[in-house]
């Protein structure tokens, strides 16, 4: 990739940009247990879906048991901590100094980002666009998502790069045409490797000239 061709990088938000996803292994693993205790670690596999994804293939129809995951989910997210994955504030700066222009893209809804707005009041200063659930109609793996965030900067997906760690994620990326950066921080790196055209273990050290030298 040409050094003027890298206009955009569009990160995922859980496992990405905040060590969000033990917490949530927690949630889910206390939850698949209590309806699934014949099955487990299905908090292992669900990684990286929706909610919707998740209610489909393993609560379909019960809405009481949605609903009352649903309330629980709100509830344990309003008290989580964000913290950033090691590295990310300077590594975003560094991008920003550089011309390079930033995006969240995550499945996560609106009121969950206003949880993160609570925690880190910097956050919006480093994106110049946060895509949540309500802007997309198709859940990852599907591209939708990463082509409409192209899109909002008036990019073509081959400028952009892609940050992701779940496997759909990735997929979705992938699928988009742009450059995939995949971060260890969900699944190890042999398993990510096949869906990623960089992988990362944090952003310790990185810069932008730093990640275009991995390419």
């Amino acid at each position: 990739m040409n050094i003027r061709t890298f206009k955009a990088a569009l990160f995922d938000l859980d496992g990405v940009v905040f060590d969000t996803e033990p917490q949530y292994s927690v949630f889910w693993g206390e939850q698949m247990r209590h309806y699934f205790p014949e099955r487990p670690g299905l908090e292992n596999v669900i990684k990286g879906q929706t909610l919707v994804q998740i209610y489909d293939k393993f609560f379909p129809g019960m809405k009481e048991e949605q609903e009352r995951i649903t309330a629980g989910l709100d509830e344990f997210e309003g008290q989580m901590k964000f913290e950033y994955i090691a590295g990310f504030p300077s590594f975003i700066e560094d991008l920003r100094r550089n011309g390079v222009r930033t995006a969240v893209v995550t499945s996560s809804n609106k009121p969950k980002m206003e949880n993160v707005y609570r925690s880190h009041q910097e956050f919006k200063d480093l994106f110049d666009l946060v895509l949540t659930s309500e802007d997309f109609t198709k859940s990852k793996p599907d591209p939708e998502c990463y082509l409409i965030g192209a899109a909002k900067f008036g990019l073509s997906p081959n400028e952009c790069f892609g940050f992701e760690d779940s496997f759909n994620g990735l997929k979705s990326v992938k699928a988009s045409g742009m450059t995939v950066v995949g971060l260890a921080t969900t699944n190890s790196p042999e398993a990510i490797r096949e869906f990623s055209d960089v992988i990362l273990s944090d952003y310790v050290g990185l810069d932008y000239q730093r990640l275009l030298s991995l390419i």
